[in-house]
């Protein structure tokens, strides 16, 4: 325990209290992209984990309201792309609500057809294997089939503000 007092609520926690508990989990930046009939689509995603080494799994988690849900729904394949602290333009178009989001984008198709970010920290492409329905999200649970790893340094978000993630001091 630190020297300032945590009370436990014992009920369901509201909203706000939910976001100031959020705020102090760091997480890494991400942008998921998919290809649809329309062309390339993506959001920005800070819900995204490691499920297991081998076979290599992993999930995001999309907000169903989101414009972009139904196309990854849709969709057999879409890729995680890790940003790198350059990316901050990238991260801020993602989030918005554009309706072309690749426009001048520097981008690749993966093998299998999911847009992978120029620039990016690390990709993966990830064959859909799961959703997972989970309140007002659909958690996808996917193989990746596909992966790369770039020198770049990763761009990391705490508290609502975006970090470079390669002045972290070691603990111990």
């Amino acid at each position: 325990m630190t020297t300032r007092e945590m009370t436990m609520t014992l009920s369901q926690p509201d909203q706000d209290l939910m976001k100031r508990v959020n705020r102090q989990f760091v997480t890494g930046v991400t942008v998921v992209t998919t290809m649809s009939d329309d062309g390339p689509k993506g959001l920005a995603v800070n819900a995204f984990a490691n499920v297991s080494l081998d076979p290599a799994t992993v999930m995001v988690a999309i907000q169903r309201a989101s414009s972009t849900h139904d196309v990854l729904f849709r969709a057999t394949h879409l890729a995680i792309n890790i940003l790198a602290v350059e990316q901050l333009d990238v991260v801020n178009r993602f989030a918005g609500k554009s309706a072309d989001k690749f426009a001048g984008l520097d981008w690749e198709a993966g093998p299998h057809g999911s847009p992978l970010l120029a620039r990016s920290s690390a990709q993966m492409e990830v064959e859909i294997r799961e959703r997972l329905q989970a309140s007002t999200h659909t958690v996808f649970v996917g193989r990746v089939v596909g992966a790369a790893a770039g020198g770049a340094t990763p761009m990391i978000y705490s508290a609502g503000r975006f970090f470079d993630g390669g002045v972290l001091e070691q603990l111990g």
